[in-house]
């Protein structure tokens, strides 16, 4: 982990911010109830962090999955360099170190009016303050022929979970010699360098057990992040292998076959021995029907507390927030959450709020041994959130600098998940 990392990282921990919170919250005498929506990274800390910060608040998280797999390094599951094990999280330790009540069934209503929660079995939570961290969901309507059966055939993999397992599945049984075909979302969506790490570590393996395999990767857009990082790479790494169709030149894509496993574009058609169907994306399914959403999609918040712009009351972080500047990132998530989480304990205890500071660092591989790393500071302002300071990785740099940033990162997903859910 670079030094800048390192910073980064202990900035956003703030353990000196908890426990200076914590020591004000504890002289407040009311007890308020505040439940957490969804147990992805934004949830969960958001609850963790509530309850370091005000140990008297009843905090109640809500969230359907028993164990939680992480979308950032399921590229390395997917390329055979990761188990599928080591990606999967639980929630004992915010039970049981932290006093947090897990309720695992899905939330299915809000009632902002009521302040109540509905669940799935027909229960109500109350709540003074309500955390939504529900994720994305896919604009199936936006490509003909792909709905979510679809899925089970041409899968998007954009939830880690039985999707990344079942692709994996298909890229094991592809014989060699075969295409795989990736299509790349509009903007916004979930983890911008992602498809194309996708697209490098896959050409990684196919370069071990098949070396003629082709990956084709169709695009909606003209560019993306890192674009020249990962274009050098291909060309260092995987000449021949990896070639990228922009959206000015396929007309973006139209429809799937999926009897012949074929995508449409405007111009052309492809026909895919595995295709990895990566949808348009909008907030998840609860922040729509909860009337958190605007008509772009995505949950319209406060810079400063994350508190939503439709539903006064709700705090909305993580992925289906529009967070100006802030990529939609599980380390921004993660970041939001604490930020959320201090804005929500000064509210219901009238505390001072503290200062806020939003980052967002991650680590992109580009091959095995080959990986980049930005880290990226935040400013709310003009009611919204831009970019502070910036660091990223050029190209040119060594390759012992690249191993090192690539034996630097799963330090850095060890430390962060223990973050969020040790």
């Amino acid at each position: 982990m670079t030094d800048c990392t390192r910073r980064t990282f202990g900035c956003l921990v703030g353990v000196g911010c908890v426990a200076t919170l914590g020591a004000r919250v504890a002289r407040a005498q009311a007890k308020a109830r505040v439940v957490v929506i969804g147990g992805g990274v934004g949830g969960a800390t958001a609850a963790k962090y509530l309850a370091l910060s005000a140990r008297e608040l009843e905090i109640t998280l809500v969230e359907p999955r028993p164990r939680y797999t992480t979308c950032f390094f399921s590229n390395l599951y997917l390329a055979g360099l990761r188990s599928f094990a080591s990606l999967t999280h639980g929630y004992e330790a915010l039970a049981q170190q932290y006093g947090i009540r897990i309720i695992q069934e899905p939330s299915v209503a809000i009632d902002p009016a009521a302040k109540t929660v509905g669940l799935e079995s027909g229960g109500r939570l109350s709540y003074d303050r309500l955390i939504v961290a529900p994720g994305i969901a896919f604009k199936f309507d936006a490509i003909e022929g792909y709905d979510e059966a679809a899925t089970q055939t041409l899968p998007h993999a954009w939830i880690a979970g039985p999707q990344t397992q079942l692709l994996r599945g298909q890229l094991e049984a592809m014989e060699d010699g075969g295409v795989f075909v990736l299509t790349a979302p509009p903007n916004p969506f979930r983890c911008p360098p992602g498809p194309y790490e996708r697209a490098s570590l896959i050409a990684a393996y196919f370069k071990r057990f098949k070396p003629r395999a082709k990956i084709l990767i169709l695009d909606a857009k003209d560019s993306f992040f890192e674009q020249d990082l990962f274009q050098d790479a291909w060309e260092r790494h995987f000449a021949d292998m990896i070639e990228w169709l922009p959206g000015q030149f396929t007309g973006g894509i139209k429809a799937v076959d999926l009897k012949t496993r074929s995508i449409k574009t405007a111009s052309d058609s492809f026909a895919a021995a595995v295709a990895n169907v990566i949808p348009p994306q909008v907030a998840g399914l609860l922040a729509q029907k909860g009337g958190l959403v605007d008509a772009s999609g995505w949950c319209p918040v406060d810079p400063l507390t994350f508190e939503s712009k439709q539903q006064p009351g709700i705090h909305v972080i993580g992925d289906a927030a529009m967070a100006g500047d802030m990529p939609k990132s599980a380390f921004a998530a993660n970041s939001q959450a604490k930020m959320c989480a201090f804005a929500v304990a000064a509210l219901l205890t009238g505390s001072q709020a503290q200062s806020p500071h939003l980052f967002n660092t991650c680590f992109t591989f580009l091959a095995p041994d080959d990986a980049v790393s930005d880290a990226i500071s935040f400013k709310p302002g003009g009611g919204t959130i831009k970019i502070g300071d910036i660091s990223l990785s050029q190209v040119g740099e060594s390759e012992q600098m690249r191993r090192e940033a690539a034996r630097a990162a799963d330090g850095w997903y060890d430390a962060f998940t223990h973050d969020v859910f040790g």
